[in-house]
């Protein structure tokens, strides 16, 4: 017999409460009305991406803190294909550095929130949690423009993400939109079940550590979710009952994750970067070693 009844999976599969979902609003307009309030931010045009599990609305109850990219779009990074440059573009140098505009949004965090609630991290500002918001991770970025792909000198073509540098001044870049957009076209495409999965695979980890089993601290959110993107979509479609899903996605991920050729080719969900390769947190190793633990805490056989 499996570890947890239809009824237990039914309810873990559901997002975070009504109370912890106003917590999350309550977050992010604190946030807005920070980066509108400061003096050198006010007057520029600043899109606010909720990224992460609430932008992707895969959070959990243990999870609901938020991921919010505060992009700078009067100001962007660029890249094109080999001898295309700037000018190809009808670029010019921007009057803004992407230093000066992360220590403003530093700045109009601090005053919005005290700075004994906020901790400078590597690649974003860290807003401690309270009765009234959640724990809240702010990204600093501007816009990026992936022009690699494009042939013929149009402005209007690209790909769409965002870029920053860590305080060690690592270059950073993701597509989260790209990521929110093909998340919820896979989940049209699986009934529904494809986030309702991605919920059940962290709701069981958070339990496995709860219960002592040592799972690997890069198993993370992030990864629950681009691996599970990447199975077909029958898997999710042709099961009767949530213990058969989570049965054959375990089955279809640990079989792919046993050697580096069965999942060199898996993408984020923005198709555009390798969930695998060197820089990572986590490795194919520990992905599948997560998921033969999980098959034997579930029971299954």
């Amino acid at each position: 017999m499996p570890s947890f009844t239809e009824q237990t999976l039914d309810g873990w599969r559901k997002p975070a409460s009504e109370t912890e979902e106003q917590k999350i609003s309550n977050a992010i307009s604190m946030i807005k009305d920070a980066i509108k309030a400061h003096d050198n931010l006010k007057d520029l045009t600043i899109e606010f991406i909720i990224q992460g599990s609430y932008g992707n609305n895969t959070n959990v109850k243990i999870d609901s803190d938020i991921d919010v990219c505060v992009m700078l779009t009067d100001t962007v990074f660029c890249a094109y294909r080999e001898g295309a440059s700037d000018k190809d573009y009808g670029y010019t140098t921007g009057t803004t550095n992407y230093s000066d505009y992360r220590s403003w949004v530093i700045s109009a965090i601090v005053t919005k929130f005290g700075a004994e609630n906020v901790i400078t991290g590597n690649k974003s500002i860290k807003i401690k949690s309270n009765s009234f918001h959640v724990h809240a991770d702010v990204v600093p970025a501007f816009q990026f423009r992936n022009y690699k792909y494009e042939k013929n000198n149009n402005p209007k073509d690209y790909y769409e993400g965002i870029k920053f540098y860590s305080s060690d001044n690592t270059e950073v870049i993701n597509y989260p939109k790209r990521h929110i957009s093909n998340g919820i076209l896979k989940n049209d495409q699986t009934l529904r079940r494809y986030k309702r999965t991605v919920r059940l695979y962290k709701r069981i980890k958070n339990k496995m550590i709860e219960d002592g089993i040592p799972v690997s601290s890069n198993i993370r959110s992030f990864l629950i979710e681009c691996m599970l993107w990447n199975i077909p979509n029958q898997i999710f479609t042709n099961s009767k009952t949530w213990n058969d899903v989570l049965r054959e996605s375990i089955i279809s991920l640990y079989n792919s994750t046993k050697t580096e050729e069965g999942c060199k080719s898996w993408l984020e969900c923005s198709e555009l970067i390798y969930l695998f390769h060197s820089l990572r947190k986590w490795n194919r190793a520990d992905t599948n070693s997560f998921l033969l633990q999980m098959w034997q805490y579930l029971e299954y056989r």
